[in-house]
């Protein structure tokens, strides 16, 4: 059910990712985005995105009937003083798709995968008290701590974010 897109993505992959993301936007959510993103500036950044990605990183999604209903991405971190370390980005489920576990299934396989490659600490944030947080919390992340004001939503009012990290050295063997 949930599978890594290739790279470089197909156009309708990236026509997919792209309504995903738009409608994420739509519903309010703060992920990197303002209300004005159109389709084609949202397709132009995942074909970038996926594309000049560090090779070890990872883009899941799931489908549906419709085709992409979710996705969610691994990015190693650039240091090189922390090569243990990956961030979690874009955790984003179409409305369409909401309430049917495919949240939970994403984040799930990704941390797996990144303990499969051998990374020990998973790191991400998200905008406190909403839908992903509530997830994260759940799924056994840790909280770090509240950073007031971090970001826009893209009404273009302040929100905080929060962050979280998650331990996987139990997963991988490795310290």
């Amino acid at each position: 059910m949930v599978e890594e897109i290739a790279r470089p993505p197909s156009e309708h992959d990236v026509r997919d990712l792209a309504a995903v993301l738009v409608d994420a936007v739509a519903s309010g959510a703060s992920v990197s985005f303002m209300a004005s993103l159109t389709p084609a500036e949202a397709e132009q950044w995942w074909r970038e995105t996926i594309t000049h990605a560090h090779p070890n990183a990872v883009f899941l999604v799931v489908r549906d009937e419709q085709g992409i209903a979710g996705t969610v991405q691994m990015h190693p971190a650039w240091p090189p003083n922390q090569p243990h370390r990956a961030d979690i980005a874009k955790l984003l489920v179409h409305r369409r798709a909401r309430g049917r576990g495919y949240a939970r299934l994403l984040m799930g396989e990704i941390e797996a995968r990144a303990a499969a490659k051998g990374y020990t600490l998973l790191t991400l944030d998200t905008v406190p008290d909403r839908p992903a947080d509530y997830l994260y919390r759940s799924a056994g992340w840790n909280v770090v701590g509240r950073i007031p004001n971090y970001a826009l939503d893209p009404d273009g009012s302040p929100c905080d974010t929060v962050v979280f990290y998650k331990d996987l050295s139990g997963l991988t063997g490795r310290r």
